[in-house]
């Protein structure tokens, strides 16, 4: 399993009325906690799509709302992938507040599309082998 901790703290522009994290913005966290595991082991979606030519749109994503978030708080994302990718890739995500009490939790699946042809195929090995020793 590849897992990866980020921090962040909640802007005063991403709260809702009511002074909490808007439930829209959940899916940025889980974007840094993302692009942050994949960065901890030298990987990076800007080299993905420049030097291999893949994109990787998102297919589904789940999000559970347990507790708020509020105006300034710093939230741990706790980013996890628990299986080796092939044709597409499922990351875990679990935000937690300064208490280390668990707010939100959800996963978003992703495919890897060429950026020419627009066609799904499989993850690149360039991008696969540093993944790799996660799961021996």
């Amino acid at each position: 399993m590849l897992s990866h901790t980020a921090y962040r703290r909640v802007l005063y522009a991403e709260t809702d009325k009511m002074g909490y994290l808007y439930h829209g913005h959940y899916i940025t966290y889980y974007e840094v906690g993302r692009v942050e595991l994949f960065r901890s082991i030298g990987l990076s979606y800007k080299d993905m799509e420049d030097r291999l030519g893949i994109i990787m749109p998102v297919m589904s994503l789940q999000s559970r709302f347990l507790r708020p978030a509020t105006y300034d708080e710093r939230i741990a994302i706790k980013t996890e992938m628990r299986k080796m990718p092939e044709s597409d890739v499922t990351i875990h995500c679990e935000l937690f507040n300064e208490n280390d009490q668990l707010i939100n939790q959800g996963s978003v699946k992703l495919c890897f599309i060429n950026a020419q042809s627009l066609e799904r195929v499989e993850a690149p090995s360039a991008w696969l082998n540093p993944i790799k020793p996660y799961f021996d």
